[in-house]
C-alpha cells in the first residue's frame, strides 16, 4: 500500500490533479544514469533517452513533502518501475532494467494524485543478452518468482472468500479471526498488485489515503473498521474523528464491500495467471526492497491496521515476501564473487536477525502480539532492525544487475 505523508498540507491535494510537462534535455544519458529533480510541481529528467539495460535514476527531492517516481509503460497505465517514499531533501538511487521502448516518467508529491511532470522517456538499443550460465540463473529466478506470486493469489482467493462470507453473514468474531491470516497472502506480493494501477487502492487503501485522493474507500481496511468499530472519541491515524463521514455498514453495504473485494482479488488472480504475465530481474529485486519499505512506512508506525492492531502479521508477511524475492536473485549476485557474495551473506544475516526479533512476538501461524501492546521501546528496536536490513538490501538491484 502506498502511504501518503501525514505531514502534507491539505491544499496540496488540489494541486496534484494538474499534470505538468517536465523540462528534459533531448539527449542521451551517459552511463545509463539519469538525474531526476523532483518538487511539488515538477519532475525534471537530465536526459530523455538512455541505452537499454540497467538504468540508474538518482532522484533529488527539493520539495517539502514525500514523493515517488513512477515509470509507466507506453500505454501510460502499467507501472514498470517505481521508487516510493522519497523524503524531502533526500537523493536516493533507483535501479531498473528496461528493454528498448517508449516509457513515461512522473513524480507524485504526497504520493497521491495523477502525478506531475509526466515525460516521455525513450530506451534505445537492443535487449541485453546474458551468457548461457547467467541466462539460466535469470530464467530460473523469474520462473520461480512468477510461480510464487501465482501460488499466493491461489491461496488469497479462497481465503478472501471465506473472510468475506463471515463478514457478510454478520459472524464478526469469525471474520475478525480470519482478517490477519487472509491478508498475509496479499502482503507477501504487494508490489505486484501495485503494478496493476487501481488494484492496490481498491484492495488495500486506508481511509486517510482514500480520502486524500478523493476515492471511494473499499477493500480490506473498509471492512476492518466495521469489524473493530471505533469508540465515540476515537481518532483516525491523521487525527480526525473516527466517526467523521463514517458509520457502521448496513447489510446492503456489507454485501457491496464483500463483493467488491472478492472481485478485485479475482482480478489480481486473473492478471498474474495470464499467459503474458511476467516479471523482470529488477522487478524481483526491487520488489524485495519495496516490501521492506512497506514495513518502514506503515507497519512500524501502526498506521496500517489502525483498528485491528494486527500490524505485526502484515509486518512479518512483508518480510517473508521480501526474503523470498531476495532468495530468488541472491545466487545470481553471489555468483559474481567478491564483495557481491559478501553482500548477499550480509543481507541474509540481517533477514535472520529480523525473523528472530519478530519471533519474540509470535508467528503468522499462531498470531502476533497486538500492536497496541508493543511499547515504544520495542517499536524502536523493530525499527532499528528494519533499518539494519534496509541498508544492505538497498544495494540488491545494482548488485544483481552488475552495476
Amino acid at each position: 500500500m502506498r502511504h501518503r505523508s501525514l505531514l502534507a498540507g491539505a491544499a496540496l491535494a488540489g494541486t496534484l490533479a494538474i499534470v505538468l510537462t517536465g523540462c528534459v534535455p533531448n539527449s542521451t544519458a551517459e552511463g545509463s544514469t539519469i538525474s531526476v529533480k523532483a518538487s511539488e510541481k515538477s519532475c525534471e529528467l537530465s536526459a530523455s533517452t538512455a541505452s537499454s539495460g540497467a538504468i540508474t535514476f538518482t532522484i533529488s527531492n527539493s520539495g517539502s513533502d514525500v514523493t515517488e517516481l513512477e515509470i509507466l509503460a507506453e500505454d501510460k497505465l502499467r507501472i514498470v518501475g517505481e521508487k516510493e517514499n522519497i523524503g524531502p531533501g533526500t537523493s536516493p538511487k533507483y535501479v531498473v532494467q528496461l528493454d528498448p521502448g517508449t516509457y513515461y516518467t512522473t513524480c507524485k508529491p504526497g504520493m497521491i494524485g495523477a502525478g506531475v511532470g509526466q515525460t516521455e522517456f525513450t530506451v534505445t538499443g537492443k535487449a541485453a543478452k546474458a551468457d548461457a550460465s547467467q541466462k539460466k540463473l535469470t530464467d530460473q529466478a523469474v520462473t520461480n518468482y512468477i510461480g510464487y506470486v501465482k501460488a499466493q493469489t491461489e491461496e488469497l482467493l479462497p481465503a478472501t472468500s471465506a473472510f468475506t462470507a463471515a463478514y457478510l453473514a454478520g459472524d464478526d468474531d469469525k471474520a475478525r479471526s480470519l482478517f490477519a491470516s487472509t491478508r498475509v497472502f496479499y502482503e507477501r506480493i504487494e508490489p505486484t498488485a501495485e503494478a496493476f494501477g487501481d488494484l492496490d487502492p481498491e484492495i488495500d487503501y486506508r481511509e486517510v489515503d482514500a480520502v486524500a485522493e478523493g476515492l471511494s474507500w473499499t477493500g480490506f481496511h473498509r471492512i476492518e473498521k466495521d469489524l473493530w468499530p471505533p469508540a465515540a472519541d476515537a481518532l483516525n491515524s491523521d487525527g480526525t474523528s473516527a466517526l467523521l463521514d463514517w458509520a457502521p455498514s448496513t447489510p446492503e453495504q456489507r454485501k457491496e464491500f464483500a463483493d467488491g473485494l472478492n472481485a478485485d482479488v479475482k482480478k489480481l488472480y486473473d492478471l498474474v495467471h495470464a499467459k503474458d504475465f511476467t516479471v523482470s530481474l529488477s522487478d524481483i529485486s526491487n520488489g524485495a526492497i519495496g516490501l521492506l519499505d512497506e514495513v518502514a512506512t506503515g507497519k512500524i508506525s501502526g498506521e496500517e491496521d489502525w483498528w485491528s492492531h494486527t500490524d505485526l502479521t502484515d509486518f512479518a508477511a512483508n518480510v517473508q515476501g521480501a526474503e523470498v524475492a531476495f532468495g530468488n536473485v541472491k545466487e545470481i549476485a553471489a555468483a559474481k564473487g567478491g564483495s557481491a557474495a559478501k553482500l548477499m551473506d550480509r543481507i541474509q544475516g540481517q533477514f535472520d536477525a529480523m525473523n528472530s526479533l519478530l519471533g519474540r512476538y509470535g508467528s503468522i501461524e499462531s498470531g502476533f502480539t497486538p500492536y497496541d501492546e508493543v511499547t515504544d521501546a520495542q517499536r524502536k528496536e523493530l525499527s532499528d532492525q528494519v533499518n539494519a536490513l534496509a541498508e544492505p538490501l538497498s544495494q540488491l538491484t545494482s548488485t544483481v544487475l552488475g552495476l
